[in-house]
């Protein structure tokens, strides 16, 4: 056997050797704790990764934290609550043979770092900083190999809208808590937004429907054609009366072919996803809330335990506004479609960005292994991820695939001068639309015509219609149409409607976003009193300026010179002038059983409460109880609608709560289930059944035929 010696010189030659290591350690900072844990097992001992948990350094909250009479000059101090974590990342990079800053690839990402420098005394002008656009082992390896110095670019273009934002936030907001009611908020670009959406409600209240009326012509078999043109011009009919003489005209005339024109249509495919497009596509076809989909696309980019692979990210950085695409992803993706549909579905296609002078930065939003199918690793993602995962995975193949091909025929068909329009179209090779499928991509019919042919025209269909309001704002509307003016960055769309809703300016119907009397009245003083900050256009100028500031093109302290001038004049004009918005009082059938008087209705943001109008001597508040007639199956007491405390989820209880705990996430019908006896409940969505509440009895209702 060994000596003891031998034993303690083996062992004091590997802890010198582990200290060797250790000083030797590269200090990596993320932002993430889970993305810090998946590089950490990439690079190995050699490096030391750590996160900063997202900022490190802001703007104080107490205050407003710059010095407007110093160059506004902001006075960033060190979070609260992040004193721990700034020691542990100064103590190790005290002991690190180098720093590398490997925070998000964006504007916020590159002040993170920056403030980090700061704080752990690097110099931003030295070769600290990586960034990498999707987390695998090759892509962090590859960009530790080229660092580079702080972008002094992005890190002022966000200084300046921070600043900004601050200006406007804490200068117009007590404002509003002197002059409408404490806790509201103003925004910059959140203002313009909800501006946007108030106009929206007002066009809609505003409409005039204007009558008018359709003329189709049914030749059977399911083929049609409408009225569109009069002796070449274009037809409007707006009364009964034209409509009736028209049908006459027609009816004592022929229906002859006139022309029969046939084509081919070759649709393209959409670029990869951005950020907003993302957004727009996963409201429409996942009923995602902006939000949502935000933090499950950080999810899959941070990285998934993929089963029998490892933790690796599945798609790219997700916040962007470029739709380009690398070179070996494309090659990637060509040989991918070649193996699996066929190489006549191979088009290398490229797409550019609409604004020019944004930095290209990173790709657009794509999968980071094309090979990782969605079906194939569903079984280590949630039902979320794998919804979110397969609309990304489809759009980026589809994006690199050939052009569907549809064989198009459009016929016109006169009767004494009387145009009669119609077309159809057969898909005859599905291209990109095979992973990527369109709603009405369906054929439609036409059967063969030839000029002079004459039909025989089964019935004359008149319709009255009127012409309808524009639609309110969805989500997803909001958000194209936010990014169409320039307004706010797709980083931050989900934060202004989180903000709009949260602050009861704006609710949601369904589906769509509907401002409230607080909205309308908050809109009313800064239309008034600032304009500048409400008005779309002035607002995306703005974006174009800090996008200058990002290119280096503009110094980031004259943009906020330019815009505090004319702001601060407002700003003194609307504190002498705005005059105090009494809340109105909307009393309720109920009275308060401490003092008797009656009960207000009230509004927070989070909801809607009962308040006694004795208040400040009576602070007596309660729920408002919403019955939806239907009684406990358990107690007999009324099932009301309620909202969870995080979130304000809808669901349904018992009234009789503690003492009965009958709870539901679905609306209960007041029928019971004829297998079991238990609640039958309504499912959600378009094709949604009433189903039992019980999980273990099967039972659907049969709809009605």
């Amino acid at each position: 056997m060994p000596s003891t010696k031998t034993k303690t010189s083996t062992k004091n030659k590997k802890t010198t050797k582990s200290k060797k290591i250790a000083r030797k350690r590269t200090l990596l900072i993320v932002e993430s704790p889970s993305k810090a844990k998946v590089i950490g097992k990439y690079l190995g001992p050699s490096y030391n990764v750590l996160a900063s948990v997202g900022h490190v350094r802001d703007l104080p909250k107490s205050r407003l934290g710059i010095d407007i009479e110093n160059q506004f000059e902001p006075g960033y101090i060190n979070i609260r609550g992040k004193g721990d974590k700034i020691k542990e990342l100064k103590k190790a990079a005290s002991s690190a043979s180098r720093v590398l800053l490997a925070t998000d690839p964006d504007r916020e990402g590159e002040a993170i770092s920056w403030h980090l420098a700061y704080l752990l005394d690097i110099d931003p002008q030295s070769e600290c900083r990586i960034v990498f656009n999707e987390i695998n082992k090759e892509a962090v390896k590859e960009a530790i190999k080229h660092p580079r110095s702080i972008d002094m670019g992005l890190v002022d273009a966000q200084q300046a809208r921070r600043v900004l934002d601050r200006l406007v936030g804490y200068q117009i907001s007590p404002l509003l808590w002197q002059k409408v009611r404490r806790g509201l908020s103003a925004g910059r670009v959140q203002s313009a937004a909800l501006k946007m959406i108030c106009d929206r409600e007002n066009e809609i209240k505003s409409f005039v429907p204007e009558e008018y009326w359709t003329i189709t012509a049914d030749y059977g078999d399911n083929f049609n054609a409408s009225l569109s043109k009069y002796n070449g011009e274009d037809i409007r009919i707006t009364k009964a009366e034209e409509a009736d003489a028209i049908e006459k005209q027609l009816s004592a005339g022929r229906f002859v072919v006139e022309s029969v024109k046939t084509g081919k249509r070759k649709p393209k495919p959409y670029a990869p996803f951005t950020t907003s497009s993302l957004q727009q596509d996963a409201s429409i076809k996942l009923n995602f809330q902006t939000k949502k989909t935000m933090q499950i696309a950080q999810q899959l980019y941070e990285g998934i335990d993929v089963k029998g692979i490892g933790t690796r990210g599945l798609i790219t950085y997700l916040r962007t506004d470029s739709v380009r695409i690398s070179s070996a992803a494309k090659e990637a993706a060509s040989e991918f479609i070649a193996n699996k549909f066929g190489k006549e579905y191979c088009s290398n296609n490229s797409f550019s960005n609409k604004n020019k002078d944004i930095q290209d930065a990173h790709e657009a939003i794509r999968p980071t292994d094309i090979n990782l199918e969605p079906e194939a690793i569903r079984d280590s993602l949630t039902s979320d991820q794998f919804k979110l995962y397969t609309l990304v995975w489809n759009r980026f193949v589809a994006s690199q695939m050939s052009a569907a091909e549809f064989d198009t025929v459009t016929v016109t068909i006169d009767n004494n001068g009387y145009e009669f329009r119609t077309s159809g179209s057969r898909l005859v090779f599905d291209g990109w639309r095979r992973v990527y499928p369109i709603a009405n991509d369906k054929d439609s019919y036409v059967p063969e015509l030839k000029k002079g042919d004459e039909l025989n025209c089964i019935e004359l269909i008149k319709e009255q219609k009127f012409t309808q309001p524009p639609a309110r704002y969805t989500e997803a509307g909001l958000v194209k149409e936010m990014e169409e003016k320039n307004i706010g960055r797709p980083s931050t769309y989900s934060a202004i409607i989180t903000t709009l809703t949260g602050r009861r300016y704006v609710t949601r119907e369904k589906k769509n976003l509907v401002p409230t009397q607080l909205g309308f009245d908050v809109t009313g003083i800064l239309s008034e009193y600032f304009g500048d900050i409400v008005d779309v256009e002035f607002t995306g100028e703005l974006e174009n300026q800090l996008d200058q500031v990002e290119l280096k093109k503009e110094a980031w302290k004259h943009v906020i010179e330019d815009f505090y001038g004319p702001f601060s004049k407002e700003l003194e004009v609307a504190q002498n002038e705005v005059e105090k918005i009494e809340q109105e009082v909307v009393l309720s059938d109920e009275v308060c059983e401490i003092c008797g008087k009656p009960m207000a209705i009230k509004e927070s943001r989070f909801g809607k409460f009962l308040a006694c109008t004795g208040y400040t001597e009576c602070k007596n508040t309660k729920p408002i109880l919403k019955e939806i007639g239907v009684n406990c199956p358990k107690c007999g007491k009324p099932i009301i609608e309620k909202r969870t405390r995080r979130g304000g989820k809808i669901f349904y209880g018992c009234s009789g709560y503690p003492n009965c705990e009958v709870s539901f996430w679905d609306k209960p019908t007041g029928e019971l289930c004829p297998k079991c006896g238990s609640m039958l409940l309504e499912g959600k969505g378009k094709k949604a059944k009433i189903k039992c509440s019980n999980e273990n009895c099967s039972y659907v209702k049969p709809e009605k035929k």
